[in-house]
């Protein structure tokens, strides 16, 4: 052991070996994919030290490992687990569709109800095309900006996540689509209005993230997001709100909760109920442009757009377990926990901050509540690695950078105990930070 270790870096270390210890099945799964896949890892986020944790069912809002434990799951798929892992409705809907043939290669009976479901349900949306991903639809989304408007410029926010390979956290990813980006810091009305003086003229859309993801759950204000909506407008250049996941929040989005409407949304995670399915789409003006009737339209190929599975579960979920009322009770019930969170941690320290909104949720550790990507503090980074180690030991899964994301199976007892595991973690974090 390294003998100028803190106190802090000798407990990490410790429960790093705790948890070696318990866990030989998925330090052997691991060690064996690495024959096959670089790390063993074919999914980046999922990487953690000294080895990931290899699961091997799920059911309701839990997970079950390799090893034998079983702890309730707040990494949620980041996200795309809003239905939990064993959902009635979905998995008939998808067994249903099975029976009846699955790579049909032409339209089918589910993909035009899937498309009203959504546009019913999100202002914006006139008319939606799907895809496979998220990823994907912020890069059709983005193009389709480009085209339509005939400019160059895509303007993105610092900590920004639209994707695999629009990925903006401390920079520019080199996985990036080379699209000319200006990347902005984030809930700074007064940069955004310097940047349309300055450039205006060449931005083809914005794109925001309503809640700032990955950079740790930070909602954008009014303020903030009502100020894009002014200059793209005066500008003639698309708002495209990346509602990937915040979709999930009240009945229609945050755009619905804000009453902010964006010329084009993008959709994905829980939208294909656990399928891999993303959207995009907005007003008729610019969607038409994909209308096959119509001489020079554009063209969207891809053989899995509207594959049968992802559609009878987003149907399902949508109409039937996800219905707007649900949504609207389901935000009620993960804000109250978000607030109260809030406070339990507060009075453990005053420097602990809850930010997000209902059931998106990240906890971070600074003088002031953090307002952007670039206000995460070393501090926060050490908190979200005890809390993940201390999860994983204590039966509850968090993702490695300390998000939380709730999922309808969960009950008021599972979220107690959730709430009780952080606020003491966030006890011992302050004992060896002070020690």
């Amino acid at each position: 052991m390294n003998v100028n270790m803190s106190p802090f870096q000798r407990r990490i270390e410790d429960l790093k070996d705790q948890y070696a210890a318990e866990n030989p099945r998925s330090r052997e799964l691991m060690a064996e994919a690495e024959s096959w896949m670089p790390g063993g890892n074919t999914r980046s986020v999922l990487h953690f030290d000294p080895f990931p944790l290899v699961i091997e069912k799920g059911e309701g809002a839990k997970l079950y490992d390799v090893n034998g434990h079983v702890m309730l799951d707040c990494v949620g798929e980041f996200s795309a687990g809003l239905y939990g892992h064993s959902e009635p409705a979905i998995l008939k809907a998808v067994s249903e569709a099975m029976s009846s043939g699955i790579v049909l290669g032409g339209p089918n009976l589910y993909e035009a109800r899937l498309a009203e479901l959504v546009c019913k349900r999100f202002a914006s949306m006139d008319l939606v095309r799907f895809c496979n991903s998220g990823t994907e639809a912020n890069v059709l989304a983005a193009v389709t900006a480009r085209e339509v408007t005939g400019r160059s410029a895509i303007v993105v926010f610092d900590g920004a996540y639209h994707g695999g390979v629009m990925t903006f956290a401390g920079g520019q990813n080199p996985m990036n689509v080379p699209f000319d980006w200006i990347v902005l810091p984030y809930n700074d009305p007064a940069a955004a209005r310097e940047v349309f003086i300055k450039n205006g003229r060449r931005i083809a859309a914005v794109f925001v993230e309503p809640v700032l993801g990955a950079a740790g759950n930070i909602a954008g204000t009014y303020e903030f997001l009502q100020t894009l909506r002014e200059e793209t407008e005066k500008s003639g250049s698309l708002l495209i709100f990346d509602e990937v996941k915040t979709s999930r929040l009240g009945g229609g989005g945050v755009q619905g909760i804000l009453g902010i409407t964006p010329d084009m949304t993008t959709l994905g995670k829980y939208l294909g109920g656990g399928f891999t399915l993303g959207a995009f789409g907005g007003r008729a003006d610019i969607m038409t442009r994909f209308n096959p009737h119509e001489p020079g339209s554009l063209k969207h190929a891809g053989t899995f757009n509207n594959n049968v599975c992802s559609m009878a579960a987003g149907i399902a979920g949508l109409s039937s377990v996800f219905t707007k009322e649900r949504a609207e009770a389901f935000l009620k019930q993960s804000e109250s926990f978000r607030l109260r969170l809030g406070e339990a941690l507060t009075n453990v320290h005053p420097d602990f901050h809850v930010t997000g909104l209902g059931s998106l949720i990240s906890i971070h550790f600074a003088s002031v509540e953090p307002k952007s990507g670039a206000d995460t503090t070393k501090e926060t980074r050490q908190f979200r690695d005890l809390l993940s180690l201390k999860g994983l030991l204590g039966g509850v899964a968090f993702t490695g950078r300390g998000d939380i994301f709730l999922s309808l199976p969960m009950t008021d007892s599972d979220m107690e105990i959730i709430l009780k595991l952080i606020v003491s973690t966030a006890t011992e974090y302050l004992d060896f930070r002070e020690a």
